[in-house]
């Protein structure tokens, strides 16, 4: 558009395109606004305020660029404002070792110390190619986004377009007003730190588009071995290094005794649960309802989001703050 008014048919044309464009990135401008804060529920914030400023500032839109590249500009400019002055979320494993048989499960922190999982049906879009939908989920996982956080919020911006979106450094120079080899630097300096935390951006595995028969039968036998708590089965499909963490709380545990220990003493309480499939992060998860309701009725206890690496579970993540995840992951809020 120009300073001019446009006619009444234009107008209502161009206002077509921009809901039609709103609707058609929504999924993928969520993705790019959890990467760059963690929290699914402040990406939803961000893209409904990217929604408000898009729409207050159309008649300003001069069509110099695509309109989706536009609403990126946007939407990073409200993840920018949000980050403002703010601590980076983080997962339990970023804030202090492991610890061991006996330890306590301490003080919950606030939700804004965490990394916040995300369904999958918010943040990867429908894709049928399956090296892309690798990528895709590659770049939701919980410790890619644990590990964007480590950036400072241009940094972020800088890595999550030029190599997660592949936009050319000149569309990030235009975007962030700053030059062609500012760009390239601050990429650069991204990507070290990335690699100091072991995350490697062009090994991609393609094969983690979908999971192969035999992940998909050792999914199986941990719901199994979950709901019958059997202990033996349980730890026996886990790798000898797995993890098992719990935010709010800091504590964490690696290995498969620590973490059998941990099921079997301060987690007894857990015999006897039920396990509701969802989906988040690019990775299998689960509704943990345990049976502490009147007269043995199961109620929520846990979102599970389970890591897993070849034939074994690498990962246990239980996110307890059930009151606000399950009605995000459609989950019931009670088992009859």
């Amino acid at each position: 558009m120009t300073d001019v008014a446009a006619p009444e048919g234009a107008s209502a044309r161009l206002s077509a395109d921009l809901e039609a464009a709103l609707e058609q990135h929504r999924v993928e401008l969520t993705a790019h606004c959890y990467r760059m804060l963690g929290s699914s529920f402040e990406a939803e914030d961000a893209v409904q305020e990217m929604r408000v400023r898009a729409w207050r500032g159309f008649d300003r839109f001069e069509g110099r660029s695509a309109l989706k590249s536009w609403l990126y500009r946007i939407a990073t400019n409200v993840c920018l404002d949000m980050l403002d002055g703010r601590k980076r979320r983080a997962r339990p494993m970023d804030l202090g070792p492991a610890e061991t048989s006996g330890a306590v499960l301490g003080a919950a922190q606030p939700e804004a110390t965490w990394v916040q999982p995300a369904p999958d049906s918010r943040v990867l879009p429908n894709v049928s190619d399956p090296a892309e939908l690798a990528v895709e989920r590659e770049t939701i996982r919980l410790a890619f986004i644990a590990a964007l956080q480590h950036l400072p919020p241009r940094q972020r911006v800088v890595l999550i377009l030029r190599e997660v979106l592949r936009w050319r450094a000149s569309e990030v120079a235009e975007l962030l007003d700053t030059t062609v080899a500012s760009v390239n630097s601050t990429l650069q300096r991204a990507r070290a730190t990335l690699a100091d935390r072991a995350i490697d951006l062009d090994a991609t595995d393609a094969g983690s588009a979908a999971m192969d028969e035999e992940q998909t039968a050792l999914l199986a036998r941990y719901v199994d071995a979950f709901e019958r708590y059997d202990l033996d089965v349980l730890t026996s499909l886990l790798h000898e290094d797995a993890t098992l963490s719990m935010p709010p709380y800091a504590l964490w545990l690696q290995g498969r005794e620590d973490v059998r220990w941990w099921m079997e003493v301060p987690g007894a309480e857990c015999a006897g649960s039920r396990l509701v499939p969802t989906s988040a992060n690019g990775m299998p998860a689960f509704g943990q309802y345990r049976p502490s309701g009147p007269g043995g009725r199961h109620e929520p206890w846990a979102l599970q989001v389970v890591e897993i690496t070849g034939t074994q579970i690498t990962g246990l993540n239980a996110f307890l703050d059930t009151e606000t995840l399950f009605p995000l992951f459609g989950l019931p809020d009670r088992l009859d």
